[in-house]
């Protein structure tokens, strides 16, 4: 075990470096959303293969993010806060030299893998240092910068190109994460706990191809991929992450500690997560589709629709966390997910006729109950865990985001699809049929958003006790400063 010893941390100051450049890794992630029709006209190819840039980004993260428990118990937490934003450094400098499609995949690749490495890291870190009777706050805080990071991409690059080539987005943040790192370099202290861990190369070998092969599977079965391939690489990354979870039990130290499951709040709350990062994703693909096909708005008006819902969402998310401190989870958590199933359950009942201004409000009022449950339930599911769980909880919690975002995706664009493909073939007007798609869609996320009420409930009924062996100041050895 390896801690920084020093007369006292600003915990204000090193929050607020990891929440920036938490920010800047995921604000990278969609920064290309709205030039990929001029990149596959640049660059001659088609939108199967552009779709790799996304498509690729996710798979990286996903892949990434379980292997960070293992870098956070090895390293400091200054050596990987600047190792994760030079790889994401480098990743940019080759994005904006970029003059092939295959250059610019392999840019956005090493780009992934920095921001695979920040979100945990940052997570795991504020995790440690901030004073418990704040945790809410602070993990607030961490929430509102992920959810504004890729919401406020497509807005920025959008003005971005109108005046300059996608290479000015890569110049744009080059500047911006070499402050952070001047910054970070600072301000941050070594608060990890340095256990340094037997790296066991076949639980990396199969976590890679697990996750990797799931997320694969199931982000291309929804963009209408060879059924034969994508199902082959989905079986072989299912038999491998079963593969590498009876290993990880079985290991006297796994690289992904499972026994975080063993306390029922995190399982609860981890649930909760993965419902509430479903619907906000499922429907930001959603809307769009449902706006322009059954409202006949353009892609520009579309993306504006949600961009409202999301920057109110990503201010109140630090409000939520300072709210939990204040009544806890048994109050937030089910409140929240009431006020995310009442303008669903209404939308689900959209048709060609409604307004836009309705769409607008009730989508606002969706993503204020995903801002009262996305980060409490992050804070709810962590407080149980022993100390030394921290970073393979964040590592769960992370990668499990990713799945549900992507299995939303292709469930319900998949019910979406199938519905309206149905009613056209039942000789139904074609926006008519886009309604009613988006209806049934909708209507079904529904029935998840009522489950996650139930688990909410249910988290009353469970004595929360969290473990203790080592508290943070034994392990800090340091006196909290706030600025």
């Amino acid at each position: 075990m390896e801690a920084k010893k020093t007369a006292g941390i600003n915990t204000n100051a090193i929050i607020a470096v990891l929440v920036f450049s938490g920010f800047i890794a995921t604000f990278n992630e969609t920064i290309l959303n709205v030039a990929l029709s001029p990149l596959m006209v640049e660059f001659n190819v088609t939108a199967g293969t552009i779709q790799w840039i996304i498509t690729t980004y996710m798979i990286v993260v996903a892949v990434l993010v379980p292997v960070t428990a293992f870098l956070i118990q090895t390293f400091k937490t200054k050596q990987l806060f600047l190792a994760a934003m030079a790889i994401l450094l480098v990743g940019t400098i080759c994005g904006a030299c970029s003059a092939s499609f295959v250059m610019l995949l392999i840019s956005r690749i090493i780009q992934a893998a920095g921001t695979g490495m920040m979100i945990p890291v940052m997570m795991n870190t504020v995790l440690i240092v901030a004073p418990k009777e704040k945790r809410g706050a602070v993990m607030g805080l961490c929430g509102a910068a992920l959810t504004l990071g890729p919401a406020l991409g497509p807005t920025v690059a959008g003005i971005v190109l109108q005046f300059f080539s996608w290479h000015a987005l890569f110049v744009l943040l080059i500047a911006i994460i070499i402050i952070a790192m001047i910054v970070g370099s600072i301000f941050l202290v070594n608060v990890s706990y340095v256990t340094k861990p037997k790296m066991d190369i076949p639980s990396i070998i199969l976590s890679t191809i697990g996750f990797g092969g799931l997320i694969y599977g199931i982000s291309t079965i929804s963009e209408g991929g060879d059924i034969k391939i994508v199902g082959s690489v989905f079986a072989i990354g299912v038999i491998c992450l079963i593969i590498f979870c009876k290993r990880q039990i079985s290991l006297k130290e796994p690289m992904l500690n499972l026994r975080a499951f063993k306390y029922p709040v995190f399982t609860i709350g981890t649930l909760l997560v993965m419902l509430s990062m479903m619907t906000v994703f499922t429907m930001s693909v959603m809307l769009p589709m449902f706006i322009q096909s059954a409202l006949g708005a353009n892609s520009f008006v579309a993306a504006m629709t949600l961009l409202p819902a999301t920057l109110i969402s990503g201010f109140l998310t630090a409000v939520a966390g300072k709210l939990y401190d204040k009544i806890g989870p048994k109050v937030v958590l089910p409140i929240g997910f009431v006020i995310i199933l009442i303008p669903l359950f209404i939308l689900a009942h959209s048709n060609s006729n409604t307004s836009l201004m309705a769409i607008i409000v009730l989508f606002i009022i969706v993503d204020v109950g995903i801002a009262l449950t996305m980060s409490p339930a992050q804070t709810t599911a962590l407080n149980p865990l022993p100390r030394e769980y921290y970073p393979h909880g964040v590592a769960i919690l992370n990668t499990l985001q990713q799945l549900s975002a992507a299995i939303g995706s292709s469930l319900f664009i998949g019910i979406m699809s199938a519905t309206q493909l149905k009613a056209l073939n039942n000789q139904i007007q074609e926006q008519t049929a886009a309604a009613t798609g988006f209806s049934s869609s909708a209507l079904v996320l529904s029935g998840f958003v009522l489950v996650g009420i139930v688990l909410s409930i249910l988290l009353s009924f469970i004595k929360n006790k969290r473990h203790v062996s080592l508290s943070d100041a034994e392990v800090l050895n340091v006196e909290v400063i706030e600025a």
